[in-house]
C-alpha cells in the first residue's frame, strides 16, 4: 500500500493542533514541525503519535522544509494547524494516491472566518481557495523569501480533488486585521531586502495602482461581492497589503 505522511507546521497552535491531528489518523505517519513554541503544541502533538522536530526558522519554505525532512511516505499532504481534513476527503486522498499517474494535485480548501463559511473572493497573498496539498515526496520546493514563498514543483500536475480542506482562516474581523498586520510586515522584509540586493523600487504611484486592481479583482473577478459584507472586507484586505507593506518599508526601520 502507498504510504502518505501528513506533514505541519505550528507555532503555538495549541487550541486548533488536537482538533487537526485527529483527522489526520487515516495517514501513516504524522509530522509536526514546532517552532519556537511555549505552549502544549508539543505535548498535544506527542499524544496523538507525530513526529516532532523542533526549531526556530526564519521563513515559512525553511517551516516546510523541516516538516518534510522526516517523512517516510511516499507522498506527503500538507496540512496547517487550523485545518481540517473531513472523512470524505480523507477517502479520496488515500484513493488518489493509489491510483494516479500524476506527480501532485491541487485541493480546493473551504475558508471559515468564525462559523461563516465564506467561499468567494480568496486567492493569492490573500487566502487560498485551492492549493498543491498532496504531492510525491520531494517534488515540493519552497522559497525563501519571507511572505508567502513561491514554489517549485517537480513532475506533472494532476486533476484537482473534488473534498474540500476546512480552514478556519480568521475567528473575527480583529483576527482578519491582525493577520494584515503580519503578512505585511513579512512582505515589508522582503521589500527591504530586495532593495538591498539592488532590485529597483517601484513608485508609489504603481503601488496606489494596485489598490484598485486588486479591489476589483477580488471582489468583482474573484467574486467577493457574492459573499455581502466579507466579500468587501477581504476586497479590502487584499487591496491595502501591497500598499502598506511598502509604506512600512520605507517608513520603520524593520527592526521590531
Amino acid at each position: 500500500m502507498t504510504k502518505l505522511t501528513a506533514c505541519i507546521c505550528a507555532h503555538n497552535e495549541e487550541r486548533h493542533l488536537g482538533a487537526c491531528l485527529e483527522q489526520l489518523k487515516f495517514c501513516d505517519q504524522v509530522v509536526v514541525a514546532l517552532d519556537k513554541c511555549t505552549d502544549r503544541s508539543k505535548e498535544i502533538a506527542l499524544a496523538h503519535g507525530a513526529t516532532i522536530v523542533e526549531g526556530a526558522w526564519a521563513t515559512w519554505g525553511e517551516r516546510r522544509d523541516a516538516s518534510n525532512t522526516p517523512a517516510t511516505g511516499d507522498w506527503c499532504l500538507e496540512v496547517d494547524a487550523d485545518e481540517r481534513i473531513p472523512p470524505e476527503l480523507a477517502a479520496e486522498i488515500r484513493r488518489t494516491i493509489e491510483t494516479t499517474s500524476f506527480d501532485y494535485h491541487l485541493i480546493p480548501v473551504d475558508n471559515f472566518v468564525g462559523e461563516r463559511l465564506v467561499r468567494y473572493g480568496w486567492g493569492a497573498a490573500w487566502g487560498k481557495s485551492a492549493h498543491v496539498a498532496l504531492y510525491r515526496r520531494g517534488y515540493k520546493h519552497w522559497g525563501r523569501n519571507y511572505s508567502h514563498p513561491k514554489v517549485k514543483m517537480d513532475g506533472s500536475k494532476g486533476p484537482m480533488l473534488e473534498g474540500r480542506i476546512q480552514h478556519k482562516v480568521d475567528d473575527d474581523i480583529s483576527d482578519m486585521i491582525h493577520r494584515l498586520d503580519r503578512y505585511t510586515t513579512e512582505l515589508a522584509l522582503d521589500l527591504r531586502h530586495n532593495w538591498a540586493q539592488g532590485k529597483p523600487k517601484d513608485p508609489m504611484r504603481r503601488w496606489v495602482g494596485r489598490f484598485f486592481a486588486r479591489f476589483y479583482k477580488t471582489y468583482v473577478l474573484r467574486k467577493g461581492y457574492k459573499e455581502g459584507g466579507y466579500g468587501v472586507l477581504i476586497a479590502l484586505m487584499a487591496a491595502i497589503y501591497p500598499i502598506l507593506s511598502y509604506l512600512k518599508a520605507t517608513l520603520e526601520d524593520g527592526k521590531k
